[in-house]
């Protein structure tokens, strides 16, 4: 089969190709700008999981050592609690009137009770305090300068409860003589 093809005609597919080659070319560009911002896009939201995740990794690390000192903290009110438990049966097992508590107190901070001086200076030697050597008398210098001090408390009737055995001496009022 055979086909004749006029010159029309030949113009008309030439301006069609032209048309369909400018086409092309602005659809490639179209598709190539709409690549390159993809791969933009791609590479800030990669940045920014990777920075999500080493922020993730870090709260991680802050959390866990929060735990940690949780348990700890935890633990240690426990003891407490055992020991003022312990205290207290102690103290409603036996008359109140003229009991003693030792206080053990490390910088002016409440560290232990014990119910006596001897049971203080018996648990303090094993853990390495020396008894005696380490330890300044009340008064000397202030409980907040001090690492190591006892504080004798006795029970008194009178206020239902312990107090001081030694009250320090009252200074002046705007520290006149």
């Amino acid at each position: 089969m055979m086909r004749i093809v006029t010159q029309a005609r030949i113009d008309q597919l030439t301006r069609d190709e032209a048309t369909a080659d400018e086409r092309a070319r602005q659809v490639t560009a179209a598709a190539n700008e709409a690549f390159g911002r993809h791969v933009r896009e791609l590479y800030a939201v990669t940045g920014r999981a990777e920075r999500a995740e080493s922020a993730a990794a870090e709260v991680g690390e802050i959390l866990a050592h929060a735990v940690d000192e949780l348990v700890v903290a935890q633990e240690e009110l426990l003891l407490r609690d055992i020991e003022i438990r312990r205290l207290r049966e102690e103290l409603e097992g036996e008359p109140l009137e003229g009991r003693t508590l030792t206080v053990l107190l490390h910088y002016g901070e409440a560290h232990t009770i014990y119910g006596s001086r001897e049971d203080a200076y018996a648990d303090t030697a094993t853990h390495g305090v020396p008894a005696g050597t380490a330890w300044v008398p009340a008064g000397e210098r202030p409980d907040r300068e001090t690492q190591w001090r006892l504080m004798p408390f006795i029970y008194d009737a009178g206020c239902n409860g312990f107090r001081r055995a030694f009250m320090p001496a009252p200074e002046p009022v705007g520290g006149g003589s």
